[in-house]
């Protein structure tokens, strides 16, 4: 299994996991995930509208509106989710479990000015299962807090193909993307940052 180079707040880091030519390839898959589910905008419970647009790939889905935040089987056009690419199980397997798929790959995109608010991954039924998530194209600010809200936080940029596996107590750690820094990756070819994130449900 391959190691992490970094650790922040029991957060595992792994820089450059996935190299350029890898990268590129998995944007094909991507763009078959977006072509059979669109990305969509979210709206908050409280009726807020997120600035990144999202999707996803798996059994399920994670979507919010003013039901509340939740996963669902299906888009909210009604298809069904298409399956996980995969070279990201294959990045499931390696850095975390080779017993058990994930059941959802959310795919975040951020445009210049997205960001998202410090939060909690807490909408799964197991907290066992690490969080596993992989960024893309232009490099974006990530912060970290503590498992409970307040306190210091501590901040680190992560490049296209560098990997976190949130497990163990940092499962529930807060954390958020402040920013993106536009044109530091020419990964896509009209800029932005993907970031997928996977996560077992049940």
């Amino acid at each position: 299994m391959t190691q992490p180079t970094l650790s922040i707040r029991g957060i595992d880091m792994f820089q450059g996991y996935l190299d350029p030519q890898a990268q590129v390839s998995l944007l094909d898959d991507l763009r078959d995930v977006i072509r059979q589910a669109p990305l969509f905008s979210p709206v908050t419970p409280g009726g807020r509208q997120m600035s990144v647009r999202m999707t996803s790939a798996g059994r399920y889905g994670w979507v919010t509106d003013s039901r509340g935040y939740r996963y669902e089987r299906r888009h909210p056009d009604g298809g069904e989710w298409p399956p996980i690419p995969d070279p990201v199980l294959a990045m499931w397997s390696d850095l975390v479990s080779t017993e058990r798929d994930p059941d959802c790959c959310l795919v975040n995109f951020y445009g210049e000015g997205a960001r998202m608010g410090l939060h909690q991954d807490r909408d799964e039924a197991d907290f066992g299962w690490p969080v596993l998530s992989l960024s893309l194209g232009d490099e974006g600010l990530f912060r970290v807090g503590n498992t409970t809200r307040g306190g210091k936080t501590e901040s680190v940029w992560l490049r296209s193909g560098d990997v976190l596996r949130m497990g163990g107590e940092a499962r529930l750690i807060y954390h958020g993307i402040d920013r993106i820094k536009p044109g530091s990756s020419t990964l896509l070819p009209r800029g932005g940052r993907i970031n997928l994130t996977l996560r077992v449900v049940d």
